[in-house]
């Protein structure tokens, strides 16, 4: 079976058109036909205005014509496209709803937070599996929210969505070029806020290894690495140290916009916000090796998150 599947983030809209099969235990598997990323910012300005901005919905919908294209040169037979934090929190969603279905055919569905945490480790479990009871925490850090799911080989075991994220924090926060100690200082102390509010439903100190996925992780990690360009397999799987990740996070936060967007494996479109994004996998990462006494003192990065759990779904 062909699927499609559009996650509809704050900051990017991304396709996954895929093939499905089982294999021998019939579990299944998907193979890439298309995999796109298109930065659409559809966040812009949602969390100071509550509302989607108008020059925001129209790169949306031209990313969504595109995409609606391909679907229909490569016969996908189901699609499923979902929408996340920035169309959750926007007053004019219903707008943004209804220009979706006219260009894709197909009702965009705007999940709750605790149902994109569980996709979130469906992608992830896809390919870190939870063997001998081990308990995996992913964390699916986005423009406008972050998500915290402990998983283990049965499923989802607790869940938190919390209205963090690399566009959120940039806009809240991070003002200046680069940003100032005091700016610094100040988003940190929301993050931790943000954390406490996790461990209060998702206990972290039970995780016995740490998944990160999205794009600034896997950014943060093409940092670590040093790449000279942006390559999937050689960040998909990678382990850091913390001290490793904190170096590489540190290092983009304090850039000024310039020395971002020069680097060779940078989107363009991550280059305003990467700064925000990496100081709260810094400090997750941080705070995780903390709770769990030194036992989990790397993380992983995967290429594979809510958009395999999105096609997995359908």
């Amino acid at each position: 079976m062909r699927v499609a599947a559009i996650d509809c983030g704050t900051n990017s809209i991304r396709l996954l058109i895929a093939d499905v099969s089982r294999d021998g235990q019939g579990v299944a598997q998907l193979t890439d036909v298309v995999r796109l990323m298109r930065v659409n910012r559809l966040g812009q300005g949602v969390d100071a205005t509550g509302r989607l901005a108008p020059e925001a919905l129209e790169r949306t919908f031209a990313a969504a014509d595109e995409y609606a294209d391909l679907i229909r040169r490569h016969g996908a037979s189901r699609v499923r496209f979902v929408a996340t934090s920035a169309s959750r929190d926007a007053e004019n969603r219903q707008e943004f709803v209804d220009g979706i279905r006219a260009r894709l055919g197909v009702e965009p569905e705007v999940i709750s937070g605790d149902e994109e945490a569980a996709l979130s480790f469906a992608g992830a479990a896809s390919v870190f599996a939870g063997g001998n009871g081990a308990k995996t925490l992913v964390v699916d850090l986005g423009g406008g929210s972050t998500e915290f799911v402990l998983g283990d080989g049965s499923g989802v075991l607790a869940a938190k969505s919390t209205n963090m994220g690399c566009v959120r924090f940039t806009e809240r926060y991070l003002l200046s070029d680069p940003p100032t100690e005091a700016e610094i200082a100040a988003a940190r102390a929301d993050i931790l806020d943000m954390i406490a509010s996790a461990l209060a439903t998702v206990p972290l100190a039970r995780a016995d290894r740490l998944v990160g996925v999205a794009g600034t992780i896997t950014t943060v990690t093409a940092a670590a690495l040093g790449l000279s360009e942006y390559s999937p397999d050689a960040i998909h799987g990678t382990e850091l140290s913390r001290d490793q990740i904190d170096d590489a996070a540190d290092a983009l936060l304090r850039r000024n916009r310039a020395a971002r967007a020069a680097l060779p494996y940078m989107h363009p479109g991550r280059v305003d916000v990467i700064g925000a994004g990496a100081l709260i996998w810094r400090t997750i990462v941080d705070r995780v090796d903390e709770l769990t006494d030194g036992r989990v003192v790397t993380a992983f990065a995967s290429e594979h998150d809510i958009l395999d759990g999105i096609a997995l779904s359908a």
